[in-house]
């Protein structure tokens, strides 16, 4: 088990983060320069926080009160940069080997064969690495840390410097990779939801150097906790509730004089915000007044290649946008009189003192 619990202070803002990971995949989460990196830099020694304590599987790495401070070398912790950071002199063969310092030869030659056939760079053992393609550069670096047989493996943005076409091919070649050859405990940084949720089994949802929410991946996914949280995950709607109502099975959220209703067991205290994903906002030809059902125009459509986005703004003046796939979105046009907000779909939030960047 890693347990952490640091601080550093940065240039914008101080990082105070404090969790626990087991054998898996965890996901660190969160916009551009919330402290993600600086993370995965401090566990492996790269970095120094200013106090707290780092242990893995029961041994400490750092610990502020009584001067632990391991050396990153003596860590036994993999890193998997975003460049990969290869030998541009070495080949294939010699790159993995690297980490094989001090093993006899015949070691070396065994472990660096077999990983190699492992992931898939047979006949590929002389090349260099500008002879090799991205994804094959990423079978290396992976390679090169899996044969020293770590603890812990962070891997940092690591499909960042690959194109889109080749992105998830590559994120099914990991998770093989790694669920037949390495049984610890794995930390992924990266902002993209999608891919966290692809390949992660827990998330920690950062925002400016803080912890906002953590957990499995579909609880943070299905009920986000704050509108940080809300944010960070790609919820498009998130908003503002003027009073609560609670009535016999379900309350009622007063919006600028536009009533939502939501089941009860959602309800706390410090709500200061209703969230929906724009996916599960529903169009509807019902002509009765029906619950969290509206009239609505059209403010603007941006259409992508497999989805439209559709700002529209409802009888009361609040905006919303709403994601239809692209064969659905004529009967936006045609003869849906209204929208919904299906009242399973909605989630209540409370508002964080942080909000994520950019």
């Amino acid at each position: 088990m890693l347990k952490v619990d640091i601080t550093k202070t940065l240039k914008h803002f101080q990082l105070t983060t404090s969790f626990t990971a087991e054998a898996g995949i965890t996901g660190i989460i969160g916009p551009s320069g919330c402290g993600k990196s600086v993370t995965l830099q401090s566990l492996a020694g790269l970095q120094t926080p200013d106090s707290g304590e780092i242990s893995l599987n029961n041994r400490p790495l750092f610990h502020s009160e009584h001067g632990i401070h391991v050396k990153s070398k003596d860590r036994n912790i993999g890193y998997v940069f975003q460049n990969y950071a290869l030998f541009p002199h070495l080949t294939v063969e010699k790159n993995i080997e690297y980490g094989l310092k001090g093993r006899s030869s015949l070691e070396k030659k065994q472990k660096v064969s077999s990983l190699i056939k492992k992931v898939q760079l047979t006949g590929y053992e002389n090349h260099y690495p500008n002879q090799l393609s991205g994804g094959q550069q990423q079978r290396v670096a992976l390679a090169r840390t899996l044969v020293t047989e770590p603890d812990l493996l962070l891997l940092d943005e690591p499909f960042s410097a690959l194109d889109h076409h080749v992105k998830h091919i590559l994120e099914q070649e990991l998770v093989s990779i790694l669920q037949e050859n390495y049984s610890g405990i794995v930390l992924l940084v990266t902002h993209n939801m999608e891919e966290a949720y692809r390949l992660c089994d827990q998330l920690i949802l950062y925002d400016k150097g803080q912890i906002i929410q953590s957990g499995k991946k579909e609880d943070v996914f299905q009920k986000p906790e704050n509108t940080a949280a809300a944010r960070v995950i790609g919820c498009k709607n998130i908003l503002p509730v003027d009073s609560i109502t609670k009535t016999n099975g379900y309350i009622t959220c007063r919006m600028e004089g536009l009533n939502v209703k939501v089941p009860s067991r959602h309800v706390s205290d410090n709500t200061t915000h209703i969230g929906i994903y724009s996916e599960n906002i529903a169009f509807t030809k019902e002509k009765e007044d029906a619950d969290n059902t509206y009239s609505f125009t059209i403010n603007n459509v941006v259409k992508g290649i497999h989805q439209t986005d559709i700002n529209l703004r409802l009888e009361n003046e609040i905006d919303i946008i709403a994601s239809v796939l692209n064969n659905e979105v004529d009967a936006v046009w045609h003869g849906e009189a209204k929208v919904e907000l299906p009242m399973s779909q909605l989630f209540l939030l409370k508002t964080t003192s942080s909000s994520p960047q950019g």
